[in-house]
């Protein structure tokens, strides 16, 4: 798929905003010969003539038929996205006037983009380097505020240009390694290895915190799974309505209403939580339930939060523990947040006895019921979501990663430099220990792109939206 990317004596074209019925459309055009092509259907004035980053009223025109009035936007090299002369035709939204406009295009010797080609040429230009392209994919996916920031971030290249510096430190030292090399008879050592350990122990400080960020990073990026769990009738499907504020789930008195899950989505404080409402465990010899019911455990396996719901009037403390511990031993990493639920219904030594016991346990919960106004419960709940999740505000100088990639190659980076310090004092051979330092060296530049491979080009590139 890449070799299909890299055609850069090409003039691509394509249409910048996603198909629908809208009052504007957007074309765009990249490449040497952008304005002669765009020229040969515009009417109006010369664009090689005009000043970069000007904007020109016309028309587009099919011969002597007038196709559609329009406004040109010119960049030129390299002032541009992708460093190269560009266009950008504003026309009408009609699907048929834009697609008239393509083909025109197509027609006098542009070619349709592949997806993610006009970042790829920005990329492959020196515009960007990998991970701030990885970022404009993210920049264009983002439903939230907390999502825009964390891709913002890294686009302005803070974390790209730290990691260019640590791989400068390392390739350094491996040239003062490898030195030595070539003089292994002489015995003489052109690396200080003290400041080498220094150096190394600084770089998996930085690292090790980025590392760690991914799950922040994840959260924000794709949403933080939380599954409802409990027995039949403790009011999973009543808190889900409660918290989208709609009757998404079916309430019934009738154990077991709910056979499969339902996953809807709420935003807090800019975070997306993907609650999973699921079928009531418990023994049942009904198959379908059955099939639910091991849907719900799956869910608990999956999830960063599990909602455990209960009914105070029903579960006794032994009850409660039981169902807390078949959750745990489900996912032991998941953060566990127990409703009480049905507060109305007890008395205050039920009530004081179950809080007690979650007190005892230092379990996470909140006392509720449904069936009241619960406003601020509901509130209370949304402050405790966050607050699990220890989801910090996204600063303009916060380094957190979202990407799978970036943290497999910060880990590989960070095991290289963990095997390189423990050889140093070993008096291990140089090159064993710049072989250490290279694979550290190969993992820093895979997330920047300062090392690449056509297969992880064409797999980021591949996935970007048609005109990006």
């Amino acid at each position: 798929m890449y070799e299909n990317l890299v055609h850069p004596e090409d003039t691509i074209v394509e249409i910048a905003i996603a198909q629908g019925v809208g009052a504007i459309g957007i074309i765009r055009v990249s490449g040497d010969r952008a304005f002669p092509i765009v020229q040969s259907v515009f009417k109006g004035k010369l664009l090689a003539d005009q000043t970069s980053h000007t904007i020109h009223y016309g028309h587009i025109v099919d011969g002597n038929s007038i196709v559609d009035e329009v406004m040109v936007s010119i960049f030129k090299s390299p002032k541009s996205f992708t460093t190269e002369d560009s266009v950008e035709i504003t026309c009408h939204g009609s699907m048929y006037i834009q697609s008239e406009i393509v083909r025109l295009l197509l027609k006098n010797g542009a070619r349709l983009a592949a997806p993610g080609e006009f970042t790829l040429r920005a990329y492959l230009n020196g515009r960007i380097d990998l991970a701030q392209a990885e970022a404009v994919g993210d920049i264009i996916a983002s439903q939230n505020s907390s999502q825009l920031d964390l891709a913002l971030n890294q686009m302005r290249g803070g974390l790209s240009r730290k990691l260019n510096e640590l791989r400068e430190q390392l390739l350094n030292f491996i040239s003062l390694i490898e030195l030595e090399l070539d003089f292994g008879e002489e015995d003489v050592e052109f690396a200080d290895r003290a400041e080498l350990e220094k150096r190394m122990r600084e770089m998996m400080l930085f690292i090790e915190p980025i590392i760690n960020s991914f799950r922040l990073g994840n959260a924000i990026k794709n949403g933080i799974p939380v599954a409802i769990v409990g027995r039949p009738n403790a009011g999973k499907s009543s808190l889900l309505n409660a918290l989208l504020e709609d009757d998404r789930a079916i309430v019934s008195d009738i154990a077991g209403t709910t056979r499969d899950t339902i996953e809807e989505e709420i935003h807090i404080k800019g975070i997306s939580f993907r609650f999973i409402d699921t079928a009531g465990i418990r023994q049942t010899e009904d198959v379908i339930e059955k099939i639910g019911i091991e849907k719900a455990k799956q869910s608990i396996q999956k999830s960063n939060l599990v909602l455990y719901i209960f009914d105070l009037s029903e579960l006794s403390t032994q009850e409660l523990q039981n169902d807390i511990l078949m959750i745990q031993a489900h996912n032991p990493k998941a953060k566990l947040i127990v409703i009480a639920n049905k507060s109305d219904k007890v008395d205050k030594d039920k009530l004081s006895s179950i809080e007690k016991f979650l007190g005892e346990e230092k379990t996470t919960y909140l006392t509720i019921s449904l069936r009241s106004n619960i406003q601020s419960d509901l509130e209370s709940l949304r402050e405790i979501l966050y607050a699990q999740m220890q989801l910090e505000t996204v600063g303009d100088q916060s380094t957190i990663i979202s990407n799978l990639r970036h943290h497999d190659a910060l880990k590989n980076s960070y095991e290289s430099l963990a095997s390189a310090l423990a050889l140093l004092p070993t008096k291990t051979s140089g090159d064993i220990l710049s072989f250490e330092l290279r694979r550290a060296i190969e993992a820093i530049g895979s997330i920047t792109g300062t090392i690449s491979n056509d297969e992880v080009l064409g797999n980021i590139f591949g996935k970007f939206c048609i005109g990006k």
